[in-house]
């Protein structure tokens, strides 16, 4: 006889869903990617309106004969290079271009060496010196600016400031009653001490954050094998900090060129010419001889100056780390 077979019925396959047509998905996906830049963009223009606008205004006037007729009346002829040529047929502006960067070297260089060994120094203390520290650096960072300078006028006024009233206490009998501020020379230091003092607190904190990243590890393997203090700085601390020391630098760099408040408040330049830079002698010439086009383009001269010494250190910032891979 035959024996009957069972035949096990072919299991079903469960019917995939048809795809959604992507015309109907396009639109949605489309505003979902464009809600994060409808959300930046009224930051976006706020800054553009800011910062480029002023900028491209300052290009403006320094190519148009701007002076207090043309800013009431609002017509300005435009004249080119002019004002750029003007400026850089003065002697007086490349006297201010060579101080400019005297005093920029100055501050940078007094500011980097304090705020390195502010830094060392920080990172040796135990926790309650280096809390103390620490909060006199960030109390210090946080004056500002104009009420700083104005203390710094006080200590150095001739007649009631306590500079002159310590000096003349210690048998400096030359110091009493001597007018600072008549002196170019003691004008440009106590500037230069003012802006070093408003400077070091970022500069140290910041290297001091970055000393902290250092493994203990590399300074023990250094003492092990007879190495100082300087020779260790040299080949472990140094080259582990160069990214962010070149950062700290290059911020310094823009920080010290463009100082105008400490100087305008303190001396305006003065006495002479002995305190301004170019950032004061834009201020200058458009105030006192107002001539908005000439203080105009002395404005964008500091701007390309500035840019090219950034260029040459970031620059310098790459390639570091180039060679270090």
């Amino acid at each position: 006889m035959p024996v009957a077979v069972e035949r096990t019925p072919a299991p079903r396959t469960p019917r995939q869903p048809a795809p959604r047509p992507a015309a109907r998905e396009a639109p949605a996906g489309r505003a979902h990617s464009l809600w994060p830049y409808a959300l930046i963009a009224p930051a976006v223009g706020g800054m553009l309106y800011l910062l480029v606008y002023p900028l491209v205004r300052a290009v403006l006037i320094s190519l148009q004969d701007f002076r207090l007729r043309q800013l009431i009346s609002g017509e300005a002829e435009f004249v080119g290079l002019r004002n750029y040529r003007t400026l850089l047929a003065d002697p007086r502006f490349w006297e201010v271009v060579r101080r400019t960067f005297l005093f920029m070297a100055v501050n940078v260089i007094l500011i980097m060496v304090i705020a390195t060994l502010v830094a060392l120094m920080v990172e040796r203390l135990r926790r309650v010196g280096r809390t103390v520290v620490l909060c006199s650096l960030v109390l210090a960072w946080a004056m500002p600016v104009v009420a700083a300078t104005t203390v710094f006028q006080w200590l150095f006024h001739s007649e009631f400031g306590i500079v002159n009233w310590s000096l003349t206490s210690l048998g400096f009998d030359s110091f009493e009653r001597y007018p600072w501020f008549a002196n170019g020379t003691a004008a440009f230091a106590i500037l230069v001490t003012l802006i070093v003092w408003q400077s070091v607190p970022f500069a140290a904190v910041t290297l001091y954050s970055a000393l902290t990243t250092v493994p203990p590890e590399l300074y023990e393997s250094a003492r092990l094998d007879g190495a100082g203090a300087g020779r260790i700085f040299r080949s472990v601390t140094f080259p582990m900090l160069r990214p962010i020391f070149l950062l700290v630098l290059s911020l310094e760099v823009i920080w010290t060129f463009k100082a105008f408040v400490q100087i305008w408040v303190m001396t305006r330049g003065g006495p002479g010419d002995s305190t301004t830079i170019l950032p004061v002698y834009a201020v200058q010439t458009a105030l006192s001889s107002q001539r908005y086009d000439l203080g105009s383009a002395a404005s964008m001269i500091t701007v390309v100056l500035m840019s090219g010494v950034l260029v040459l250190s970031f620059r310098q910032m790459f390639r570091q780390e180039d060679e270090s891979r």
